[in-house]
């Protein structure tokens, strides 16, 4: 009996002891995840005013992403990032039509037909060398405008002439040198303009930014300059006659936003981009083109403001130039390739709860020259429209 005795105080005395500790441990904390996810979902509704919406004579301004008729898909986003002390990578997935025009220029590796690299926005791996030097190689989306990609950090869910006509992606090699806590650097060696996957064209395309940042705004001087089409070889088997190639691409762009207020804030791009007249093969020799340069300039301001935690209103107005035959099927053009478009854009942005934002926006082009149709097929130079937009980030 006593033995049972003895056996049930030790239980006893155990167990109290083990309460005991437990109240007293103390469980550290585990670190964040190195490995961390986040994307978007987005959907939209969109018609004319003065405009057919059905049938082969739809219209819509020649603008990327935003320009289907009726209740239409945007995309979804899935990011994948990880983050480490010194190395990291960014996988970043686009489906649906916004991501599809996105990645036009992806399926090169499967011979033009849709394969796995027509859903990868970005793909990237980076190393942080020291405090001052960043080293980034893969596909990553481009540093030159003022709008993006994903529409959860554009204010307009339409998207501007210049941003639509500048690149949207590359892929190469980078290196971000952060000068001082407000002066930054960059330079960079890359394919060729939307060449996402690899090099078919054995040209490469040289890329800079010089960036200032402080408190109340940012400003961002790019540049951009190589061949996009490659270069004639007259020992190619596959050359013919009259066979001709575009000189190098040069672009400057200017990027800039100032908060005026704790409500105001105001936006600005300009940009300028023209390829030279290049070569052309004439049956024995490869000859340099006569000719000016063509290509498009441009320059949006993006007033915002924010009347509410839950409401904000903002107004961009565009104005885009295409000259020498720069751009086909873009703008309304002349005989001589020269036109002209002024878009304004009036979005609302109504937040519902911290994930989901509404966006109602009204939308006028008004070209120089005919390009639109309305709705009794004449041929007309303007183009006014309605969009609602549902936009979800997580």
């Amino acid at each position: 009996m006593k033995k049972i005795q003895l056996l049930l105080m030790a239980f006893l005395v155990l167990g109290a002891a083990n309460v005991y500790a437990q109240e007293v441990v103390i469980v550290e904390e585990e670190e964040p995840s190195k490995l961390t996810f986040s994307g978007s979902v987005d959907a939209y509704f969109r018609t004319n005013f003065n405009g057919p919406n059905k049938g082969e004579n739809i219209q819509a301004p020649a603008s990327s992403f935003g320009n289907l008729p009726g209740f239409s898909l945007g995309m979804a986003n899935i990011i994948a990032t990880y983050q480490g002390e010194k190395v990291g990578a960014v996988a970043d997935l686009v489906f649906g039509p916004r991501g599809e025009d996105a990645v036009f220029g992806s399926p090169m590796y499967a011979g033009g037909m849709a394969g796995s690299s027509q859903i990868v926005n970005q793909l990237y791996v980076y190393w942080n060398v020291n405090d001052v030097v960043t080293l980034t190689m893969g596909n990553f989306n481009t540093f030159l405008g003022y709008e993006v990609i994903s529409p959860t950090a554009n204010f307009n869910y339409s998207t501007s002439y210049m941003f639509s006509y500048g690149p949207f992606s590359h892929t190469g090699l980078k290196a971000d040198f952060a000068l001082s806590d407000k002066w930054s650097l960059m330079a960079a060696v890359m394919n060729p303009t939307d060449m996402t996957e690899f090099n078919l064209l054995g040209t490469y395309t040289l890329g800079a930014q010089l960036g200032y940042s402080a408190d109340a705004g940012s400003a961002y001087l790019n540049f951009v300059y190589g061949d996009q089409d490659g270069k004639l070889d007259i020992d190619s088997p596959g050359l013919v006659s009259g066979q001709s190639s575009m000189g190098s691409l040069f672009q400057v762009d200017l990027t800039a936003g100032l908060d005026l207020s704790e409500t105001i804030y105001l936006g600005l791009n300009t940009t300028y981009n023209t390829t030279s007249a290049g070569e052309i093969y004439n049956g024995s020799t490869i000859d340099d083109l006569d000719g000016d340069g063509a290509g498009f300039f441009g320059v949006a301001g993006y007033l915002q403001a924010k009347t509410s935690d839950k409401f904000s209103i903002g107004l961009r107005g565009e104005y885009f130039s295409v000259f020498n035959g720069g751009l086909e099927d873009v703008v309304g053009v002349n005989a001589d390739g020269d036109g002209s478009v002024f878009a304004t854009t009036l979005s609302g942005n109504v937040r519902l709860g911290k994930n989901l934002t509404l966006i109602p926006e009204l939308r006028l082009d008004s070209m120089s020259e005919d390009f639109f149709k309305d709705n009794d097929l004449n041929d007309s130079k303007s183009l006014a429209s309605f969009m609602l937009a549902a936009v979800f980030a997580f």
